[in-house]
């Protein structure tokens, strides 16, 4: 098994969130300077990262409700800010169209912002 317990897939799921989401805003910015980044794949990559931040949040749910894990305050507070700022950005992008790109680049990097602070928070407390 790769991973030994669900809190080792905890720790390294955040690592997937933190990075996938940086690397979604940082292509997603580069795109409005550099059209031919504007790919279909470029969309399937954000899809995915803003999903893993939902598969943190339900083994963070699991650890807290089945292990009874000792979390740090403001640990799950951060997580649930990522999963209201993935909705806003989905619920937004009609709106948002004319600058979608802008939408989803800094929306992806805030989201990247808001899984290292949950990581560091989550160090400080062990």
């Amino acid at each position: 098994m790769f991973f030994a317990s669900v809190t080792g897939f905890h720790a390294a799921w955040a690592w997937i969130v933190i990075a996938g989401n940086a690397m979604a805003g940082i292509w997603t910015l580069s795109a409005i300077r550099y059209p031919q980044m504007r790919t279909r794949a470029l969309w399937w990559f954000t899809i995915f990262a803003q999903g893993a931040i939902y598969v943190q949040v339900l083994t963070g749910i699991y650890l807290l409700a089945s292990e009874h894990k000792q979390m740090a305050a403001f640990h799950p507070f951060y997580g649930f800010i990522a999963v209201i700022a993935s909705g806003f950005l989905f619920a937004y992008r009609d709106r948002m169209a004319h600058r979608l790109y802008w939408l989803y680049g800094f929306g992806g990097l805030f989201i990247a912002g808001v899984g290292i602070r949950a990581f560091l928070v989550a160090q400080s407390f062990k």
